[in-house]
């Protein structure tokens, strides 16, 4: 049954995006070209309802069913959630609504899984003196900041065709093995029924694309991985906590830099830009394709070292994202991500190579 759902989902989607291409240029739901987008032509958007759909087809067939530690709501939850979110993309899409009201759909979206499903950040586990950090009142604005953040990570590395897909992919994925690592049936079956949905939409939104995603795609796969690496990694030692974080590096460490940039060019932290990950990457000469390849790769890098991190001691651990934060670090200032006179560790290497 489980191989007959994703078999199903993939199907689905592709079946269902071209009808979705017809009904976003029939509704008026389209992307038209300015100065911030690489397409030069009116493009449909609303792409991440074919995925939605798919997925709720392969999660009706397979019914997974909640861990026993869990709400026996929780699945509910989620799924009038990402509904939630799924209206707000869609209502973004079509009249592009602002961005308060796109943030009041994410915060209602997220406190239904978190009021209706009991998804909390409620401790972690310290890795000196056997020690519990419990957050008490802050479990909740702490969960709801999670899976608000990573929602529009995503939706901010959404610049190029295929590109927000590939990397939600490859980071459900990676989602679906650790959950299988880990005998979390639940979480293996949502992510792998979803990355299937997000494969057949990929067939038609990989370069040169014939559909966007949309907020409505990006918002709703930005959700359910925030969720699913809640239900994945929650509760768990502090350094298990870091996991998710290196699983999900290509949108949390470009939305980063994008506020250090801002910051430090003294605009507001929400104002769009030319200047991301994929935006760099061009800059330096790569085409559109080659760029999200290239991400695609380093997004793969982060899920091999999230999954090594995973397995690794306290020490191998401390040492692996030591690393990870060194070479992050170097590549942002090498690209310009946070400004062409950023260049703080290059400096440093420059000043001790005297």
């Amino acid at each position: 049954m489980v191989y007959v759902s994703l078999a199903v989902a993939l199907v689905a989607s592709i079946i269902l995006t071209p009808i979705v291409r017809r009904l976003a240029f029939r509704i008026g739901a389209v992307d038209a070209p300015n100065y911030r987008k690489v397409h030069q032509k009116i493009m449909p958007r609303l792409g991440g309802l074919a995925i939605f759909l798919s997925f709720l087809i392969g999660l009706a067939i397979l019914r997974p069913e909640s861990p026993r530690y869990e709400s026996s709501l929780m699945p509910l939850s989620i799924v009038l959630g990402a509904l939630v979110i799924v209206i707000t993309g869609i209502l973004d899409d079509k009249y592009q609504i602002s961005a308060k009201a796109k943030m009041l759909g994410q915060i209602v979206a997220a406190s239904i899984v978190i009021f209706m499903g009991g998804v909390q950040i409620d401790f972690i586990n310290l890795p000196f003196d056997n020690g519990i950090l419990n957050f008490g009142l802050l479990s909740i604005p702490l969960t709801l900041l999670w899976i608000v953040g990573i929602t529009n990570a995503v939706n901010l590395i959404d610049g190029l065709d295929g590109l927000a897909a590939g990397v939600s992919t490859i980071a459900l994925i990676t989602l679906a093995t650790m959950a299988y690592i880990m005998g979390n049936g639940f979480v293996l079956a949502v992510a792998a029924i979803l990355a299937c949905s997000t494969i057949g939409f990929l067939f038609f939104n990989f370069h040169p694309a014939k559909i966007f995603m949309g907020d409505t795609g990006a918002l709703f796969l930005g959700f359910m991985i925030a969720v699913l690496s809640l239900l994945g990694f929650k509760n768990l030692t502090l350094v298990s906590f870091i996991i998710p974080v290196i699983l999900l590096g290509v949108p949390i460490s470009d939305t980063f830099f994008a506020i250090v940039r801002r910051v430090r060019n003294k605009q507001k932290w929400s104002d769009p830009d030319k200047s991301h990950l994929h935006h760099c990457l061009m800059k330096m000469g790569f085409s559109h394709r080659q760029t999200v390849l290239i991400i695609y790769g380093i997004a793969v890098m982060f899920g091999i070292a999230s999954i090594i991190f995973s397995m690794a001691k306290l020490w191998g651990a401390i040492l692996l994202i030591t690393v990870i934060l060194v070479a992050i670090e170097l590549f942002v200032e090498v690209i310009g991500l946070a400004g062409k006179n950023y260049r703080p560790l290059i400096n440093l290497v420059k000043m001790f190579s005297k």
